[in-house]
């Protein structure tokens, strides 16, 4: 897509990635700003958000703007109103639009028809804003991202696992994907992490063993097993994805000074158990509050502050 848009952290150098981090550190010691006085931003989100949602508008709040919250149900868009319209009406309105939605198809059509710079606030496919500000939960944690070895468990065909193919690959980290054969990543998205780690030293592996998977890992990762949409897999779902649980007993196996991270929302002993997402190690509530200062940094970024 074009550089005006935030659709794909393929689409984003490793430069630009890093100059996002930083920004996002001066902002969380530096809160409020008056960068984006006069400016408006759109969320349209036809899927249910919490932390996406919220920590967009504040951050336009603390930055001196305004965000608008646009449900499907609320605009023409439900009534049949055509994306190019809704796209080409927008960009004569706001400075910017967030859009969280089912089809990433729909997102790139919008993003192509809007003068505006487009924000992908997750798509079926991708969550890129999510996993630039887990990077710099890391890069706080452990004071870089580059060489820090992320265990991915659980899905690794959905939209987390494959932004992280991409954010591991363009800053030379090393990602394992644990995960079952039938939950593995698609492959185009494997050879595109490929592509974009011949810059770096990046480096994305596919391991069916948790326990193997997790020796030596400075970071646990995981995501919902049931995604919205999914919910007939439900019991499929949960019953093959079991052994790859983000536990105390695949937390002994990795680094002491490892931390368990989890994007929310978490379905405690599912995905993750309890004492995982509840203790020392946890980093979960520092991610969580790093997606404002993280979306306030990609908003001063496109908008060209």
């Amino acid at each position: 897509m074009s550089p005006k848009d935030l659709i794909s952290i393929y689409d984003l150098t490793p430069a630009v990635i890093e100059g996002i981090l930083e920004r996002a550190e001066y902002l969380k010691k530096n809160p409020v700003q008056t960068v984006l006085q006069g400016k408006s931003i759109g969320l349209l989100f036809t899927k249910l958000s919490t932390r996406t949602r919220v920590s967009f508008q504040v951050g336009m709040h603390q930055l001196g703007g305004n965000a608008i919250f646009l449900s499907d149900r609320e605009i023409q868009l439900k009534r049949g109103e055509s994306i190019a319209d809704t796209g080409r009406v927008l960009s004569r309105y706001l400075d910017a639009l967030v859009v969280r939605t089912y089809s990433h198809n729909d997102l790139t059509e919008l993003a192509a028809c809007s003068s505006i710079p487009v924000i992908n606030g997750l798509t079926d496919l991708l969550h890129p804003c999510q996993v630039l500000s887990d990077m710099f939960t890391i890069r706080e944690r452990f004071g870089r991202v580059n060489g820090i070895k992320v265990v991915y468990l659980g899905d690794g065909a959905n939209n987390m696992a494959n932004s992280w193919i991409y954010g591991a690959s363009k800053m030379g980290m090393k990602l394992v994907i644990a995960t079952p054969p039938a939950y593995q990543p698609d492959e185009e998205i494997i050879n595109r992490g490929k592509t974009a780690a011949s810059v770096g030293p990046g480096c994305v592996v596919v391991e069916n063993d948790p326990g193997k998977a997790v020796r030596d890992a400075d970071v646990l990762y995981t995501d919902v097993w049931v995604s919205m949409g999914q919910e007939e897999e439900a019991k499929e779902r949960l019953e093959v994805l079991k052994p790859y649980q983000l536990n105390q007993s695949l937390l002994k196996q990795a680094n002491k000074d490892a931390i368990v991270m989890h994007c929310l929302p978490a379905h405690r002993e599912e995905e993750i158990s309890a004492e995982a997402i509840d203790g020392p190690q946890s980093v979960v509530l520092d991610q969580a509050e790093n997606r404002l200062h993280v979306q306030k940094a990609i908003l001063m970024h496109l908008l060209g502050m």
